[in-house]
């Protein structure tokens, strides 16, 4: 494929908006594009213009490797901030800038780029496939991934998410659960407060239990410490009455040492901590719920992967890291526990869902190649390796 046809398709993904849903229209892009190159897509259609497309070439038995980009995008809040429009894919001084670009619409050109010309190359190790998942809704619940159906993770022997880590291989990522605590009084006129029963009062010392009981949970040895914040709080409705009902939200990062549901019965034990000893009474609601993804660093997806990222990326200064943050991931590790999963993509994650995000195009080229290597020398060793 020529090196314009590759800018190209990252700005005719980035032109077609996405956020937080619309899906459709690119996944019938690319599967008009997989067509271009006689390969079959399939659409999984989710409805309101929602889907997910997948796509296995290689063998249609035996090991396969997976790559998976969600096509989904964050809103752009203000667009007049931009210096350059967000839906265009503008190409400026070696940076593709537009929302998308690096969380993470270069990601899945790179993947599709990747698995068309190792196809057209015919260098997939012989009894083995390659597969891509594109998925809906990542941005807000995974919505996609919690509806692929079952073969899309069949013969995986490892799984690649193309979110940005500026070539590093990220084995290991916190989960993410939100949740939200509702506290119900009994409303008042200020000037008489205790005839009624104030709901801001509990949620106060849900806020102090919070802090000291997920404060002190033990470290995990890969992720560390289970990060925690209550991140909105909002009630009453007058300055002059007694509220009767307020509610906070907040967010914690699970660990495989302290797990999603530790954090559940952690959290279930507070609100009912705090329901014996105050009036308002609180009330738990799980938000959502993305597992940790934890793959051991001396395994040899998170090797081989190192070891191509380390020869095509860049200067060749990859690393591995472990990083707080939930992707599709998540929920591929619920669906298959023993997978092997990596997170390994173009350009700094500090860009994405910014003003101006941008994939640099020179590392998208190398993210190409990276994937391609890692794939036939992954393969290949699977392969051998039975």
């Amino acid at each position: 494929m020529e090196r314009a046809e590759k800018i190209q398709i990252v700005q005719e993904l980035i032109a077609l908006s996405t956020v937080n849903g619309h899906e459709l229209a690119l996944a019938k892009y690319l599967k008009d594009l997989f067509a271009r190159y006689h390969l079959a897509a399939e659409i999984q259609e989710l409805g309101d213009e929602r889907a997910n497309l997948y796509l296995r070439v290689g063998s249609k038995e035996g090991p396969a490797l997976g790559f998976t980009g969600h096509m989904d995008t964050v809103a752009v809040s203000n667009p007049k901030a931009w210096e350059q429009p967000p839906f265009q894919g503008k190409l400026i001084d070696g940076k593709i800038v537009g929302r998308g670009a690096a969380d993470m619409k270069s990601g899945l050109a790179a993947q599709v780029i990747a698995m068309i010309e190792l196809v057209q190359a015919g260098q997939l190790p012989d009894q083995t496939a390659m597969v891509l998942i594109a998925t809906a809704g990542e941005e807000l619940g995974a919505q996609g991934a919690y509806q692929l159906p079952k073969k899309a993770l069949e013969d995986l022997v490892g799984l690649v998410v193309g979110e940005p880590t500026n070539g590093d291989v990220v084995y290991a990522h916190s989960g993410s659960l939100n949740y939200q605590v509702e506290s119900y009084g009994r409303a008042a006129h200020s000037s008489t407060p205790n005839q009624g029963i104030n709901a801001i009062t509990s949620l106060l010392a849900f806020c102090q239990l919070e802090n000291q009981v997920l404060g002190q949970l033990p470290l995990d040895p890969l992720l560390g410490a289970v990060q925690h914040s209550i991140t909105m709080i909002e009630g009453g409705q007058q300055v002059n009455i007694v509220p009767d009902r307020a509610s906070l939200w907040g967010n914690t990062r699970p660990t495989q040492r302290v797990t999603n549901e530790d954090i559940q019965d952690y959290l279930g034990a507070m609100v009912a901590k705090v329901n014996q000893e105050q009036a308002a009474q609180l009330a738990l609601k799980i938000v959502h719920n993305f597992y940790p993804v934890a793959t051991q660093p001396h395994n040899p997806l998170v090797l081989a992967a190192l070891a191509a990222s380390q020869t095509w990326y860049g200067t060749g200064q990859a690393k591995l890291k472990r990083v707080n943050l939930a992707s599709d991931a998540s929920v591929f590790t619920q669906l298959h526990p023993d997978l092997p999963i990596i997170l390994l993509g173009a350009d700094e994650a500090g860009s994405a869902h910014q003003v101006d995000e941008y994939v640099t195009v020179d590392r998208y080229f190398d993210l190409i190649n990276v994937y391609k290597s890692l794939t036939v020398n992954y393969l290949a060793a699977a392969l051998a390796n039975g």
